[in-house]
């Protein structure tokens, strides 16, 4: 009887069991009362030696540092956390949401930017890398609040730095200050303020709380088993809900290990010093480790094996296949077992392909405003070319579907959001009825699984009210491996209310290369290379969908921190085909 139930009804009977835990003070004490010893992080000294930092160590540090912040008077105050994936960031961003309302903020940001929001969420502290807090500090003017607290991560000599605090707190409590344990938090209060950078333009501000996010972690946990033995290498910007959550809050509620990437360019270094077992990534990082070991296999194949631009894993004989196994595992470290990827949508061919490689990538769907995760694939069942299922005690469906069941997906549990910062109209416009608009578009199957199809702005209507959702365009575009990336738009032209599809067009110059048999092209042979992969794209597409015209850009496009591209500002512009 139950095989006859769809896969979503299935999955409720398969959950693994979580430990309730409503806010992260108790999740930290519990984590470091069951795995005291266990290793929390791996880290790399000053000597480049790693270093094992355990749940008991890491819970003393976040309480040394709270201590201190609780003396300086910012009990229930905003405190920022800007810098790079690091420990320091790891303890300052646990401290500051059990002392006050922690602010992460993007390293990456416009100095104006990074102030603009400390003055907008009253920031009265910041800890962070000394790069980023120099850079504030050359703008002092600016802030607001005259007397905010400046925390650097690497600077020794200042008596305010990290390590200093550390030590104070770390005397204080011994000396009897105990006021961090008896901290108590209304798990449904504010307590993580995020700006969003998006891809649509304005940042917002989204207010959490800690029942948020820790509703979060065990949905996922339910879906997905971190095990103990895991350890997670955090590569997207921490930050952002979906790595912070995901790739940090989990782990230290499932006992497992953390080691922070030191930058892209040492991924593969990295990958061979720590031995993960979990990777979070985003689809452009997937696609280029899958770009890597096809390119690889192809050149270390017989020559009878060789697939060009194509993986031949499908091709080779079984006692081949083994070995390519082996080998591609022990590039990636030995001992992965994973790959997560969110803040886009994955090609199942690539997923397909890891999954024949013994590589299970398991792909979602979330935003900020949800914790971030709403639904994806899971231990039990995967689909390739879907972001997954609802994950365990979140709903979801489609609003007003059209004829192809396409809507507006709303959610609804306890991950969403308490509301946008200082912006009733705006939160009273995305929650309607418990239900949060999503501003995404997608259906939903007979089984419950949810394919996401585009944002409800970027939607190209044409004269006739024909629907053009750009990335259906991208994908064929971005599936063809001379095309780098590609941004669709709906254009006008002059005397004619008529919208046409433009593809803005960056090429893969390293393939094209290569296609041309290692001499480097022309403007004129790049034109007409990308020009034969419009038209083959068309090819593919009905004619209302088809490219009308092009243009072919010198430089990336501007992306967000999780790599999606922007749709607005210079990434916008047209530049015309020739």
């Amino acid at each position: 009887m139950r095989k006859n139930l769809p896969i979503a009804e299935q999955l409720k009977k398969k959950y693994h069991k979580t430990e309730e835990v409503t806010n992260f003070k108790d999740m930290l004490y519990r984590s470091a009362d069951i795995y005291r010893s266990r290793t929390a992080f791996k880290i790399k000294d000053g000597k480049g030696n790693i270093v094992c930092i355990t749940y008991e160590q890491f819970k003393n540090d976040i309480v040394s540092l709270g201590t201190s912040l609780t003396e300086k008077g910012f009990l229930n105050k905003r405190i920022s956390v800007i810098g790079k994936n690091s420990y320091q960031w790891c303890v300052s961003y646990l401290a500051a949401s059990i002392v006050g309302i922690v602010v992460p903020i993007d390293k990456e940001l416009h100095t104006d930017d990074v102030i603009n929001f400390m003055n907008v969420s009253q920031t009265v502290c910041i800890l962070g890398d000394s790069k980023n807090l120099d850079s504030v500090l050359n703008h002092i003017e600016k802030i607001e609040n005259p007397d905010t607290l400046f925390v650097s991560f690497d600077k020794k000599d200042d008596v305010n730095c990290f390590d200093n605090l550390l030590s104070v707190g770390k005397i204080a409590y011994e000396k009897g200050n105990h006021d961090f344990d008896t901290i108590e938090i209304d798990p449904d209060e504010l307590r993580v303020l995020l700006f969003t950078s998006g891809t649509t333009g304005n940042a917002k501000g989204v207010c959490l709380s800690q029942r948020n996010i820790c509703s979060n972690i065990l949905s996922t946990y339910g879906i997905v088993k971190a095990k103990r033995s895991d350890l997670f290498f955090s590569i997207l910007p921490l930050h952002h809900t979906y790595e912070c959550t995901i790739g940090f809050l989990l782990p230290i509620y499932s006992g497992a290990s953390i080691a922070h990437c030191e930058g892209l360019r040492y991924i593969t270094k990295n990958l061979g010093e720590f031995h993960p077992s979990v990777i979070l990534c985003v689809p452009l990082l997937l696609e280029n480790v899958h770009k890597n070991i096809v390119k690889n296999m192809n050149k270390s194949l017989p020559e009878k094996y060789k697939k060009a631009e194509e993986n031949p894993f499908n091709h080779l004989p079984f006692y081949l296949k083994k070995i390519v196994r082996n080998k591609v595992k022990n590039t990636l470290g030995g001992r992965l077992r994973v790959f997560i990827v969110g803040a886009a949508a994955a090609n199942p061919e690539i997923v397909a392909d890891f999954k024949n490689l013994k590589l299970m990538t398991l792909q979602g769907y979330g935003l900020t405003e949800c914790a971030p995760l709403v639904a994806g694939n899971t231990d039990f069942f995967q689909k390739d070319d879907a972001a997954g299922l609802p994950i365990p005690n979140v709903e979801y469906k489609i609003d007003n579907p059209n004829t192809e069941g396409v809507g507006e997906i709303l959610v609804k549990g306890p991950n969403v959001m308490l509301g946008y910062y200082e912006d009733e109209e705006k939160t009273k416009q995305t929650i309607v009825d418990g239900w949060f608009h999503t501003g995404d578009l997608g259906r939903i199957d007979e089984n419950g699984y949810l394919y996401i199809t585009g944002r409800c702005k970027s939607v190209i209507v044409t004269k006739n009210g024909k629907n053009i959702y750009p990335e259906e365009v991208e994908y064929y575009l971005n599936d063809n491996p001379l095309i780098s990336e590609a941004l669709v738009l709906g254009i006008q032209k002059e005397d004619d209310d008529e919208t046409y599809i433009n593809a803005q067009i960056y090429p893969n110059i390293e393939a094209i290369t290569e296609y041309l048999k290692g001499s480097v092209p022309t403007k004129e042979e790049i034109w007409k290379i990308v020009s034969d992969a419009v038209s083959s794209v068309n090819k593919k597409l009905p004619n209302y969908k088809h490219i009308k015209s092009f243009g072919v850009r010198d430089e990336e496009f501007e992306k967000t921190t999780t790599q999606k591209i922007k749709r607005y500002g210079d990434n916008m512009k047209v530049e015309k085909d020739e």
